[in-house]
């Protein structure tokens, strides 16, 4: 495996025990911005989550090959996953709500990796501690440890889970629909911001989301799902033009300025189907 490619996954599968939910797709990310974008039930978390190890024991993965960070993941016990995912890998949820402790301190729930995968002492971790929450865009850190979940704001909260990410330096940030539960204005925001981060600190990341919009303005390049299926790829920069009927839709059908008061472009879903067959 090149020493750019970060995720190597061909013919990857995950099955429940009456139902195909991914069906054999291909996704290579290297130190690149990457978006995985599609409708609701369309495997985008599911892929991720099969990426990171944190696939559901109920659901059984097959691949041709699973490679992460040099790793065969076909073969990795719980304990190796643990360590990856500390160190080499790192994940943002959709809500802070669920996802942060409501019983400990920020600080406490930032400085936690540290604890886990850094040889540091107490002073150098509230350091840097300190540095990620700075970097992330919250003011007055050394306060901000001292106060709970409930005490922030959505996007606050959103900042302080990026600080969690973040705060072992890994090479790759799966972010899961990250901005789904902030009002528009904090969306753009906090994604500029993991843009910023990524760009800054030469990482890889892959942006799950289901707006087309959104990720051409901070993604390279776009991965798009289907039913399970990888049904296009290509440049963000292209996505404009793209030529696949779903892309299309999915690029046409968001609301705007220049589409009030006019019926909004509806996908053709047998259409779909014929072309994929």
């Amino acid at each position: 495996m090149p020493n750019n490619l970060l995720i190597d996954a061909q013919g990857l599968t995950i099955r429940s025990d009456d139902a195909l939910l991914v069906d054999g797709i291909n996704v290579q990310i290297g130190r690149e911005r990457v978006a995985l974008v599609g409708e609701s039930g369309s495997g985008k978390s599911l892929t991720a989550r099969a990426l990171m190890g944190l696939l559901s024991p109920a659901l059984h993965l097959h691949a041709d090959r699973l490679e992460v960070a040099g790793h065969n993941a076909l073969t990795l016990q719980e304990r190796d996953w643990i360590t990856l995912r500390g160190s080499r890998f790192a994940m943002v949820m959709q809500d802070p709500k669920y996802a942060l402790n409501p019983t400990r301190t920020i600080g406490w729930q930032v400085e936690e990796p540290l604890v886990l995968h850094r040889k540091l002492s107490r002073a150098e971790r509230r350091e840097k501690v300190c540095e990620m929450l700075n970097a992330v865009g919250l003011p007055e850190p050394r306060q901000l440890m001292t106060r709970y979940p409930h005490q922030l704001s959505g996007g606050m909260g959103q900042r302080v889970m990026l600080a969690i990410a973040l705060i072992t330096d890994p090479d790759l940030l799966i972010a899961d629909e990250p901005t789904s539960a902030l009002d528009h204005a904090m969306r753009d925001q906090v994604l500029a911001l993991i843009r910023q981060l990524v760009e800054q600190r030469n990482m890889g990341l892959l942006l799950i989301s289901h707006d087309l919009q959104q990720v051409a303005e901070h993604c390279e390049r776009v991965m798009v799902m289907y039913k399970g299926r990888l049904l296009d790829t290509l440049p963000a920069a292209q996505l404009a033009h793209a030529t696949h009927p779903y892309t299309r839709t999915l690029w046409a059908c968001r609301p705007s300025k220049a589409t009030h008061g006019k019926p909004l472009p509806v996908l053709d879903r047998a259409a779909l189907e014929a072309h994929h067959d």
